[in-house]
């Protein structure tokens, strides 16, 4: 089955996760709610997806002026790629680590934090940025957002039924199941979370591996993103970044390394593994 196919499912297991979470608020009209609201998710995450992620983390565009070297080193890999030149942003974070994000090729942004413009050589930093410049080519990076959205929706959907639970329930439900409604909010509050990260885990690890292989044969060098890869593995275990577990799968390396239960759920393969695959292209 391909990867393609794979994440079609997927996707169509989170919204099917969705609207079982809507059926247990309010029977089949909650259902038609919860399907009405994904809908509209996915319509927003595919137009509005690049602006909400850069706006989540204070992201700034920056100029060729103002970053020259970024800025040139983003160009010579889109280039040697065969893509648009990306928009490209700066993250205030000092933790090193990177994402891309937009639609398609065309409305494609590589954003990169502050910290990994003074940790890295140029050499590793052209890694990182052809990484993230072969999930734009792949175009992974759609469905990591529309993920992304849908992950939001779910984790909300737990919030409030948690809320619900420790209120006694939900209308709309006869008194006779007021007992079973409330474990299942109980149920809901606990599982859904979970559910929606082993999901984007399954989407996200094996493009994690591609875009590895494919931004190494772009630069023509897979031991510098082995060496960025180290890097900013060690650099996100001692001070992880301020990050969302439901876009956590969108950088470079897992911005959660340091929180135990986030940890538990990565959507990144391991980074040990990450950096032997690397190596063992270089030879």
């Amino acid at each position: 089955m391909s990867n393609s196919i794979k994440t079609v499912l997927l996707l169509g297991l989170m919204t099917g996760l969705i609207l079982a979470i809507g059926d247990l608020f309010g029977g089949p009209q909650g259902m038609a709610i919860a399907l009405v609201f994904s809908l509209v998710i996915n319509f927003a995450s595919y137009w509005f997806s690049d602006k909400i992620v850069l706006a989540m983390y204070r992201a700034r565009e920056v100029t060729e002026a103002e970053a020259p070297e970024l800025y040139s080193t983003v160009h010579n890999v889109a280039l040697r790629a065969g893509i648009p030149m990306p928009r490209v942003y700066s993250i205030p974070s000092e933790t090193p680590n990177a994402f891309a994000t937009g639609r398609n090729p065309e409305h494609a942004v590589v954003a990169v934090t502050e910290g990994i413009l003074r940790l890295m050589s140029r050499e590793e930093l052209e890694g990182v940025l052809a990484h993230e410049i072969s999930h734009v080519k792949n175009r992974d990076i759609l469905i990591s957002s529309v993920a992304a959205a849908l992950a939001g929706v779910v984790m909300m959907l737990a919030h409030m039924a948690r809320w619900a639970a420790f209120f006694g329930g939900v209308g709309g439900r006869d008194r006779d199941d007021e007992g079973g409604g409330i474990i299942g909010l109980v149920l809901t509050a606990i599982l859904a979370p979970i559910a929606a990260m082993l999901i984007q885990m399954a989407i996200s690890r094996s493009r994690e591996y591609q875009a590895d292989a494919s931004g190494a044969k772009t630069i023509g060098n897979p031991l510098g993103l082995a060496s960025a890869l180290a890097k900013l593995s060690r650099a996100n275990e001692v001070a992880p970044m301020d990050a969302r577990p439901e876009t956590a799968h969108l950088f470079i390396v897992n911005p959660l390394s340091g929180r135990s239960l986030a940890s538990l759920f990565s959507t990144h393969p391991p980074i040990e593994e990450r950096i032997a695959r690397l190596r063992a292209m270089a030879h």
